[in-house]
């Protein structure tokens, strides 16, 4: 258990000295008490400490701040900022010009890739939820999905039915999904209500590879398809993350990921010099749109021209 180390008007301030820090049903609950609150969490960790996959984008996604602490003083562990403490919460030194050193120090594994995939999807009111995260993880891995839950340790088994009644329960939620296989595969669901019990979902799933066991992005068009197949999806967007094939994340620079392929419904045409291929079903197809490598800085800027190119198009309609 944890409990708060620091509590001032601006930060609820956690210490936590371990190999991996997850996102605890407690981190869990302090994240919601300081988005009410109007505070900002700030965990503090040892420079050989790594965050879980879910702790990660829950920062992501409510402005928590991963405080590193080295011999050098403290740095933002995602970013790499230096910062001070002020009296009531860590901010960034003022007149940094660079990176922490401790950021730019060699990982302690080898970095390999992340295969990152994030689906857009809309259920009706009736039906079970998880049907895409399902399948793209059976796709990625072979198997299906082995649990579930909205903190860690994820403390339910894999059983759609129990998560469309805990999700279609509340006005929102974020679910946490582990795939099984060769290799790990997580995913994060969230689902939001729509109007007369429609439920939309974005999800996204990684997979990691290490550097001897790149992943299959060649294949990407005939999974996308066969995962329209069966699921109307939305759209779908894929990139690969240079990052630990186990999906933990360390305070230091691995590298800026790219983008590989964006797909959306419908048939659609793209932008001159982007071509689109019809993917999945007759009715109901995706629009397939190859970006990049992965690794190129030029994938970034044919995604831009594509999404301003749908913007415009959509504008139009």
């Amino acid at each position: 258990m944890s409990t708060v180390d620091v509590l001032t008007d601006q930060s609820m301030v956690v210490l936590q000295d371990r190999p991996i820090v997850p996102l605890s049903a407690w981190l869990a609950e302090a994240l919601a008490d300081c988005a009410e609150s109007g505070r900002t969490l700030q965990l503090v960790t040892p420079l050989d400490s790594r965050v879980s996959l879910p702790l990660r984008a829950a920062a992501a996604g409510s402005g928590m701040q991963w405080v590193v602490r080295d011999v050098n003083g403290y740095y933002e562990g995602l970013t790499g900022r230096p910062l001070r403490w002020s009296g009531g919460t860590f901010v960034p030194v003022p007149d940094a010009r660079d990176y922490a050193p401790g950021f730019t120090t060699r990982p302690s594994a080898p970095i390999g890739a992340q295969l990152s995939l994030t689906y857009r999807i809309r259920y009706g009111a009736e039906g079970d939820l998880g049907g895409a995260v399902d399948r793209l993880l059976k796709l990625l891995t072979g198997t299906a999905p082995t649990g579930w839950g909205p903190a860690e340790p994820l403390a339910h088994t894999w059983r759609p039915d129990l998560l469309t009644e805990y999700a279609r329960g509340r006005n929102g939620a974020r679910l946490f999904i582990v795939g099984d296989g060769p290799r790990p595969a997580q995913a994060i669901c969230e689902f939001s209500g729509t109007g007369g019990g429609a439920i939309a979902e974005v999800g996204t799933a990684t997979v990691g590879y290490s550097p001897e066991d790149p992943p299959p992005v060649q294949h990407l068009p005939s999974l996308v398809g066969a995962l329209a197949g069966e699921q109307p999806i939305l759209s779908l967007f894929a990139q690969l993350i240079p990052g630990r094939s186990d999906l933990t994340t360390e305070p230091r620079w691995t590298g800026a990921p790219g983008p590989l392929a964006m797909a959306v419904s419908g048939t659609v045409a793209g932008p001159a010099g982007l071509p689109g291929q019809q993917v999945g079903p007759t009715r109901g197809p995706l629009t397939f749109f190859p970006l990049g490598d992965g690794r190129s800085p030029e994938g970034w800027q044919r995604h831009r021209m594509l999404m301003q190119h749908l913007r415009t198009a959509h504008a139009s309609v």
